[in-house]
């Protein structure tokens, strides 16, 4: 299948599975008993009614019991793709099937200045060039606000961010919000870019991240952005945190029956608010403490593979995690944590992956370190393409022409394939005299020189100068409210 302006990975031999169907039922219906005899903790009233009306069991105030039939009830009228489209309305992130689609992430306390190699808190001028330079990179396919700035009010600052990428990108835009103020006026200013309500729940440009406190505790502002965004017709991601010997089990089973519990609370929520409504599930989970230090990882081997198998089985679109690092500088452990969970990613067939240019657990972002993962999916993706086998690639005539005493070099054929081959941008070919005549530089250096390269070269497509001052007067509005 060809996918129209889009930039996308399909894996047809090449995916791998690492649970059978028996396992990802076993899973989910474990998810299922939770619901149904455990139940889980709403607080949001509106919430807890659409479910009571629509069946579950409600006791102790806001503890929930779902049924089983609700979630199948959901998953039968749930789209199975979420299509995000860019600012001049074209598709460009066909999210389901094996389409694997990359970009940033959200929200940073910190920032690895490029220009200093100094960590410190960031500003808004770094979420516009974060954009900026998403929006140059050719293998990021979707752009998140990657920092906090801290220099606008913390109330508003999401209004900041969502201004900042909508005026700094065409590609479509996963956003963050702190309450469901914040949600409403982010998706109100991608109305105006998109051309009215209709014209954004018909081509989306933007989907909304929401943060679940845990699998079995649901918290107001997450209820309420999921049903708003659900009767806008946005797509919402609804991710619960469920951390193995903490809030679920320390064994990855117990741990991902929790998680996958909470996605399904989330997605049940949305069709009973809106019927076809875009749902995207969790595409990592069963996370653990680490008991040595009691961070939190983002980068385990045990966890890889598991959610995306659960969204596959259930044929939904999943938002992932990957290009992340534990590694609080761009060094070698950056770079092996980052094409580990890319390539997890691209075999396991996830949808949006997020958290390239992710350091520190998640707590600094580098666009260095972002520039690098792009190279890195370049090569993924060029590694796992469908490969062309004809008459012209198979070349038996060139072969025969030239015979065993001959080369290739002056061939027509090589000219013209050659440009056919990878070729990468920041990793270094060269040999070890030539290296040192170009500086010498290490990949974390020349990925810092890049960044600068397409600061100083990249303008993205601006909006017209009456919708930016809309943007604009959003935001003063909701900073003027806040004050």
């Amino acid at each position: 299948m060809r996918l129209p302006n889009a930039n996308h990975t399909t894996i047809p031999g090449a995916a791998f599975r690492r649970l059978s169907d028996g396992q990802c039922r076993k899973l989910h219906e474990a998810s299922l008993e939770i619901l149904k005899r455990t139940g889980v903790r709403l607080h949001y009233q509106p919430a807890i009614d659409l479910l009571q009306e629509a069946g579950a069991g409600v006791s102790d105030g806001n503890r929930v019991r779902i049924p089983a039939r609700l979630v199948e009830s959901a998953l039968s009228t749930v789209p199975s793709q979420v299509t995000l489209f860019s600012r001049q309305g074209a598709p460009a992130v066909p999210a389901g099937g094996h389409h694997t689609f990359f970009g940033t992430g959200s929200d940073c306390l910190n920032i690895l200045d490029h220009r200093t190699g100094e960590r410190r808190s960031p500003l808004l001028r770094d979420v516009v060039e974060g954009t900026i330079v998403g929006d140059a990179l050719p293998n990021v396919d979707f752009v998140m606000s990657m920092f906090l700035p801290v220099d606008v009010p913390t109330l508003v600052a999401d209004r900041y961010q969502m201004e900042a990428m909508l005026n700094n990108t065409t590609k479509p835009i996963v956003f963050v919000t702190t309450d469901l103020d914040g949600c409403i006026d982010a998706v109100k200013m991608a109305e105006v870019v998109a051309g009215g309500p209709a014209a954004l729940r018909q081509r989306p440009l933007v989907a909304c991240y929401v943060n679940v406190t845990n699998g079995l505790q649901h918290n107001a502002e997450a209820l309420q952005k999921l049903l708003y965004t659900s009767g806008k017709g946005v797509p919402a991601t609804y991710i619960p945190v469920a951390l193995g010997g903490a809030t679920a089990p320390i064994t990855l089973a117990g741990n991902m029956a929790i998680w996958n519990a909470g996605c399904l609370v989330g997605l049940v929520l949305s069709q009973l608010k809106c019927e076809g409504a875009p749902f995207m599930t969790t595409g990592w989970g069963a996370s653990a403490l680490d008991m040595r230090t009691t961070v939190s990882p983002y980068v385990e081997p045990e966890k890889q593979f598991i959610a995306q198998e659960l969204a596959h089985f259930n044929d939904l679109p999943m938002f992932a995690l990957g290009g992340c690092s534990d590694s609080k500088c761009v060094d070698q452990q950056a770079g092996i944590e980052a094409a580990l969970t890319l390539m997890a990613n691209a075999l396991a067939g996830s949808h949006l992956v997020h958290d390239m240019g992710y350091l520190e657990s998640g707590l600094t972002g580098s666009l260095a370190q972002l520039v690098i993962c792009d190279e890195l999916v370049s090569w993924i993706r060029t590694a796992l393409a469908e490969v062309e086998i004809n008459d012209e690639t198979l070349a038996l005539d060139v072969i025969d022409a030239v015979g065993p005493d001959g080369h290739f070099l002056d061939a027509r054929h090589t000219l013209r394939h050659f440009r056919g081959r990878w070729y990468p941008g920041l990793i270094d070919r060269h040999n070890h005299q030539d290296w040192l005549a170009r500086d010498g530089q290490d990949l974390g250096q020349r990925a810092s020189a890049r960044v600068e390269q397409i600061l100083a070269q990249h303008r993205p497509e601006p909006l017209p100068t009456n919708i930016q001052r809309h943007l604009r007067d959003i935001v003063q509005q909701a900073a003027g409210a806040a004050d």
